[in-house]
């Protein structure tokens, strides 16, 4: 069974009982288990060490450490529950004639997003060094992406096989092994993301094999075509909605551009379509990504010419980012925008899912301290930006895709994560903390006014970032 993002409605009640998995796993990641012991003491919501998808000795030694120093008794549990939770809950890993293969679901979808699989092992990949098999479980991960790019540089999703999904009827170029086709920029950087910082990590370079290789030259041909200088490209996208995120305008090709050096990305990292197809985060993202894919081809593979044309276009785009998506906003001086088409019109926002503005620091792109990344700051995390919700329960971003008034702890946790601000740090942290809708559990979504109105139960990917955020905080010495 397939299930849409957008079926997950907003009351926190979505169905995940027609997925494969076992009675106490659901009950780990519905929540349907006991909060509280006998005692009043919190009970972890984890699934029983049988019934784990994947168990990794440094990820249970690192919540043993961690949990052990944070005093905050709800904090503590939220960790233990949250942080293993990609491991416990989303993952398949195998080995194929002496080969890792790992393929691994968002949590409540049964599909395998390129961006949502990165970031929900990223958390772990400091890890890697001491932990064998966890080692061995992300190198799986990084050669099936690569494999996926082969089957299709321009999809977002895969399934595990050619199994079809119920976008299948999609107005596009689709294949059985795809769940959805939406063409979207940071789905190939993060695959990059993944596989270098997991090099650089472990200095293993076995998963850059001929068929990830293949992969790369892809990528760098997708952006090439998607800067759309001699002509349109060869994607083009509709669906059969009602929504019109969902699908993109002037017959699939989504509004016009002027080819100045940026890359085109139909969709945003939300799955939405974007209004003007120079997604600026997402075209700052792949200037990083492109000199990560010039120092492996140069460190590793030895192609000096290929690294070089990564750099060059990894330059231009930068170039054309600061040229075409900086704009003047009153009170706050030059901010980047959230999209523009070189035209000369931008929309100035920011959107929950990252890449964002606001996580530009987090993935490479800026200095935290960066003027123009401050001003930028200022303005989405403020009533300028359209995303910004605020009420009685928290403030934060959101997005298009749920609407009006949810914010996404996701949001909350970047914030955190990009801020030197102590004072804000903590806020972040006690509103994640206190935004759970008694569950234990970060999630898609939650009503400013009363988080126990959220989406998606069962997230992996904000799980993990909630995870991520804590480790960092205590191995910081912050006191939590």
């Amino acid at each position: 069974m397939t299930l849409s993002r957008r079926k997950f409605l907003k009351t926190g009640a979505a169905t995940v009982a027609g997925l494969a998995f076992s009675g106490s796993m659901l009950a780990a990641v519905t929540g349907k288990n006991k909060v509280f012991g006998t005692a009043g003491t919190y009970v972890s919501l984890r699934p029983g060490s049988d019934a784990r998808a994947f168990t990794s000795r440094a990820v249970e030694a690192t919540i043993a450490e961690i949990k052990a120093k944070i005093k905050d008794p709800k904090l503590a549990w939220m960790f233990e529950n949250c942080f293993p939770n990609t491991l416990d809950t989303t993952v398949t890993h195998k080995i194929i004639n002496g080969v890792p293969d790992t393929f691994v679901i968002t949590g409540d979808i049964h599909a395998m997003w390129l961006r949502d699989s990165s970031a929900q092992v990223w958390p772990y990949l400091p890890l890697a060094g001491k932990d064998e098999a966890l080692r061995t479980m992300i190198n799986g991960l990084i050669r099936r992406q690569a494999a996926c790019v082969c089957i299709d540089p321009y999809a977002n999703a895969f399934n595990d096989g050619p199994s079809g999904s119920e976008w299948e009827k999609d107005l596009t170029d689709m294949k059985p092994e795809l769940h959805e086709r939406k063409w979207e920029i940071d789905s190939l950087c993060y695959t990059v993301r993944l596989a270098y910082r997991y090099w650089k990590t472990t200095g293993d370079a076995s998963a850059f094999d001929a068929t990830w290789q293949k992969a790369a030259q892809l990528i760098y041909r997708t952006f090439i075509e998607q800067q759309r200088k001699t002509g349109k490209g060869p994607y083009n996208f509709q669906r059969l909605t009602e929504r019109a995120s969902d699908t993109l305008f002037n017959d699939g090709w989504g509004n016009p551009v002027n080819p100045v050096g940026l890359i085109v990305s139909s969709f945003r990292p939300s799955d939405d379509a974007t209004l003007f197809g120079f997604l600026i985060p997402s075209n700052l993202f792949a200037a990083v990504s492109l000199r990560q894919l010039a120092e492996i081809y140069t460190s590793v593979i030895g192609d000096s010419g290929f690294a070089a044309r990564c750099a060059a276009l990894a330059d231009e785009v930068e170039t054309a980012v600061h040229k075409y998506g900086v704009t003047e906003r009153a009170g706050y001086g030059q901010v980047y925008a959230y999209e523009t088409d070189g035209f000369g019109n931008c929309l100035c926002m920011d959107d929950a899912n990252v890449p964002s503005l606001l996580a530009l620091p987090y993935l490479g792109c800026c200095e935290a301290g960066d003027e123009l990344y401050q001003n930028t700051r200022r303005m989405i995390w403020s009533r300028d930006n359209p995303y910004f919700f605020s009420g009685a329960s928290a403030e934060g971003i959101g997005g298009p895709h749920i609407g009006y008034d949810y914010i996404w702890p996701m949001s909350i946790a970047m914030r955190a994560l990009t801020s030197v601000d102590e004072e804000e740090i903590r806020r972040c942290v006690n509103t994640l903390r206190d935004t759970d809708g008694d569950t234990g559990f970060m999630h898609e979504s939650f009503h400013k006014d009363n988080p126990a109105r959220f989406t998606r139960k069962w997230f992996a990917w904000a799980n993990t970032l909630f995870g991520e955020l804590i480790v960092k905080l205590v191995h910081r010495g912050f006191p939590l």
